[in-house]
């Protein structure tokens, strides 16, 4: 299969690239290299440009037989949404019309969208199925859902097929250290452990009034080679997923719900240094998270994670070095 990954120079694009090719396809590579690295594209056919470039898509597709699209670009830091919600509406969803459109005119099937468990409403439980009621709670989350309302839609009118995977929270690095987490100040949870263990600074809780089980935040954290070993096989099952119904979701997590204080803790357990830690309000569009208790993606697509938090904290510290070695910092 001909995979057409676009954002695949970026943290998670660049590693379900890398497990597309380790299961035997061939991957096309569309990255604007805002936050992508072309260090990560690692000789593979690439193209550099913007997702709605209608030229550029009309060149690709007609350069390559693409057998499916897997869509992972889009702006994605929460706080950043709330304060530019235009743009990212126009990113993420208009932008996705015009690669949509591009796909009917060339006749490419299978769509393949990087959506987020971010747009469901928690129950008191913090758990959720496919099936869950949703209600994104940021501008970013809403793109999320604006964009497989759009989804759902164009398959009724066309001929492409889609899989929509909600993703929970990623961390970790390829298990390879071929790519890994890029942005010198990331926001995710993990990231900034990291950086207050390495620089030996004050590692900041951001919500501690949440009604978790200890007031942190609680979420579903999927090591990314587990989120790229979903995508292959969300790619190997297309046909069979989408035989009865052209627009499907998946739920992509873990089904376990680790707190943001025993995120802390675990890494406290795998460096075996103490850590300082200090409780700050919520960010901009934080919410209190949820995780999954869906097996959709095991009885449909044969999938499951198999990795833990633990194992993406160490692969993270083990990503850090080689970071600075690839990247310089």
């Amino acid at each position: 299969m001909k995979i057409l990954i676009t954002g695949g120079a970026g943290y998670i694009g660049s590693t379900v690239a890398s497990a597309s090719e380790d299961a035997g396809h061939d991957v096309v590579i569309l990255d604007d290299f805002s936050t992508g690295r072309r260090e990560f594209l690692r000789g593979r056919t690439s193209y550099e440009g913007d997702i709605a470039d209608e030229a550029l898509l009309a060149r690709i597709f007609t350069e390559h037989r693409i057998d499916a699209v897997v869509h992972c670009a889009a702006r994605i830091v929460v706080p950043e949404s709330v304060a530019d919600p235009l743009g990212y509406y126009e990113n993420n969803v208009s932008k996705t019309v015009t690669l949509l459109q591009a796909l009917e005119r060339h006749g490419v099937g299978r769509f393949l969208f990087s959506s987020s468990a971010s747009i469901y409403a928690p129950d008191e439980q913090f758990v959720v199925t496919e099936e869950s009621p949703l209600a994104p709670g940021s501008p970013y989350a809403r793109t999320k859902y604006v964009v497989e309302l759009i989804l759902e839609d164009f398959t009724k009118a066309s001929d492409v097929r889609v899989l929509s995977l909600r993703y929970f929270n990623p961390i970790g690095t390829d298990p390879q250290l071929r790519s890994g987490q890029q942005l010198e100040k990331p926001t995710h949870v993990l990231a900034k452990l990291l950086e207050a263990w390495s620089n030996k600074e004050t590692f900041t809780v951001t919500g501690v009034d949440w009604p978790t089980r200890d007031g942190s935040g609680i979420r579903d954290f999927i090591h990314v080679w587990d989120l790229a070993r979903a995508h292959v096989a969300a790619l190997e099952g297309f046909d069979a997923a989408t035989a009865e119904r052209p627009y499907e979701v998946f739920n992509i997590g873990t089904g376990n719900g680790v707190t943001v204080k025993e995120l802390a803790a675990s890494f406290e357990q795998i460096t075996g240094d103490p850590l300082a830690v200090q409780f700050g309000p919520p960010r901009p569009g934080d919410v209190a998270g949820v995780y999954t208790v869906s097996s959709k993606a095991k009885d449909v697509l044969g999938w499951e994670a198999q990795l833990s938090e633990l194992d993406a904290v160490r692969d993270a510290i083990a990503w850090l070095p080689k970071r600075k070695e690839m990247l310089g910092y």
